[in-house]
């Protein structure tokens, strides 16, 4: 696979393309080139296995006529629980040919809280080895032995909505974001965010690092199989499997949170690494530290490299090139098709260096553009502006920086500490493979600053005094953690998340 930017450009051949339903373009381009490769599932263990655009088109309109017949249909919505593989990309294009919408839910979460999210998103069937639950079950070994049926086309129609995200928040309860959009592709008027700084190749190659249940591994896949570029979809990320990956399927792009990037340029030899292939990296998910911005613009160049800021809920978007970041350091970009206001307690603007609440609106949205099932809906102004709970602030040029969540800023003595801000102090300590920074309760503080490090080599880890005068020279007094738990892994999600809310109670007692 090819991602060296030869060939036809997105901007100059998008406009050609029709708008048409997910289950036609798949048909679509199984037809154009039946023998081309649209997937390859690269697993932990063993080769990396190639699928046609024929095989997928087939495979997914087998697995269609099954969820078809088990219920799956217009106006349904059916929890997808399986890992990153071949059967989840079936699955998800069999359902929109079946006209129904997808909710990709965790493979591995614990039966009751899987039944309560299937409970609160209402959905007529659950795809996975699940065992026992309250809805329809549709198994592995169905999946198998519907080969079986009919790859005829079936008719066309489009899922309304297309996509729904599980999210547990901040608070633990489930919940469900459902978008309005239906399941149809329309490049003419979806052009990828870079194409705004970059011409990029019509069939440019992706790499797919993260897991298929969070928004930012899904919505990348259904993207790039409706796009037409090949992906390579690992099964599960490892830092050095990437690596490897880039350079043997000559990968042209890939969007990855920090905690991944971070790794990655912590890969023995990275440098020598050839990575000439990729267009462009994209970082997405959370506040980046500098010292990963920094590796990345030397990897790929600060052209090539950029930051976004968004969220599940889609209410804005901010981006940004590695090379606008040398001016902007610590900042994850401009507004994208999206107006901000940084408001405070009493929704009150806030001028250029001020932390407050972050509200996004798109142009001509009078308010959100989702739905949440299970939770309220999130604060929206009079005129529209949304926030999902981020703190931030603007510069004087309107570059936005993200303070952290509200939810896990750390009152201490009195004053803010921002775990986001501790942690990318500390990420940079060459002995720190991995940190989180919580808030426990104390009697003096009101809560102490408390830092969990994943040592480089747990057999010889930074001690708390390194660990405390590093963090010293960096920060505040008052920011730098009171106590240091150093050993073992961070327990971290395929997605890089945490829950900071169970890590407070394992330690408060």
């Amino acid at each position: 696979m090819q991602g060296d930017g030869s060939g036809p450009t997105v901007g100059t051949e998008r406009q050609a393309i029709a708008e048409v339903s997910y289950g036609q373009r798949i048909r679509d381009l199984a037809a154009a080139d039946p023998d081309g490769t649209a997937v390859v599932f690269a697993p932990r263990a063993g080769p990396d296995v190639a699928i046609t655009r024929r095989h997928l088109d087939d495979r997914s309109t087998q697995v269609a006529r099954l969820l078809s017949a088990r219920g799956a249909g217009p106006g349904t919505l059916l929890a997808l629980a399986l890992p990153n593989s071949p059967e989840h990309l079936f699955v998800s294009i069999g359902a929109w040919k079946a006209g129904a919408g997808v909710l990709p839910v965790r493979a591995d979460l614990p039966a009751w809280e899987r039944e309560r999210l299937l409970e609160v998103a209402g959905v007529a069937l659950v795809v996975g080895d699940v065992g026992e639950s309250a809805v329809p079950v549709v198994t592995t070994a169905d999946l198998a032995a519907s080969v079986d049926r009919s790859a005829a086309p079936l008719p066309d129609v489009v899922a309304l909505p297309a996509v729904a995200v599980a999210s547990s928040g901040s608070t633990g309860r489930p919940k469900v974001i459902v978008s309005p959009l239906p399941g149809v592709w329309a490049p003419a008027t979806t052009p990828p965010m870079v194409s705004e700084w970059i011409d990029l190749p019509l069939g440019i190659s992706q790499l797919v690092p993260a897991p298929l249940y969070h928004t930012n591994g899904f919505s990348i896949c259904q993207g790039m199989l409706m796009a037409g570029g090949a992906m390579v979809l690992m099964e599960k990320f490892d830092a050095a499997q990437a690596v490897d990956l880039i350079e043997r399927h000559r990968i042209g792009c890939f969007t990855a949170v920090p905690t991944m990037l971070a790794r990655m340029a912590r890969v023995e030899g990275i440098a020598d690494r050839d990575l000439s292939s990729l267009v462009y990296v994209m970082q997405g998910g959370s506040a980046c530290p500098d010292w990963v911005v920094e590796a990345w613009n030397d990897l790929v160049g600060p052209d090539r490299f950029f930051l976004t800021y968004g969220s599940t809920e889609r209410v804005g978007l901010t981006i940004m090139r590695g090379l606008d970041w040398l001016d902007h350091r610590g900042s994850c970009g401009r507004p994208f098709e999206t107006e901000i206001r940084i408001l405070d307690a009493d929704g009150r603007d806030l001028p250029p260096g001020e932390i407050g609440e972050i509200y996004l609106r798109r142009p001509g949205e009078t308010g959100p553009t989702f739905e949440y099932v299970g939770a309220d809906a999130p604060p929206t102004t009079d005129d529209g502006y949304t926030t999902i709970g981020d703190l931030g602030w603007l510069d004087g040029d309107g570059f936005l920086y993200i303070a952290d969540r509200r939810v896990d800023m750390i009152v201490s003595g009195g004053a803010n500490v921002f775990p986001a801000e501790v942690e990318t102090a500390l990420s940079e300590h060459p002995g720190v493979h991995d940190v989180v920074v919580i808030g426990l309760p104390d009697a003096e503080w009101g809560h102490r600053v408390h830092a969990l490090v994943e040592p480089v080599d747990p057999g010889a880890p930074p001690t708390a005094g390194e660990l405390d005068a590093f963090a010293r020279a960096r920060l505040a007094a008052y920011k730098v953690p009171k106590g240091y738990e150093i050993g073992g892994r961070i327990p971290r999600t395929d997605a890089g998340k945490v829950n900071r809310g169970a890590l407070v109670a394992e330690r408060a007692g």
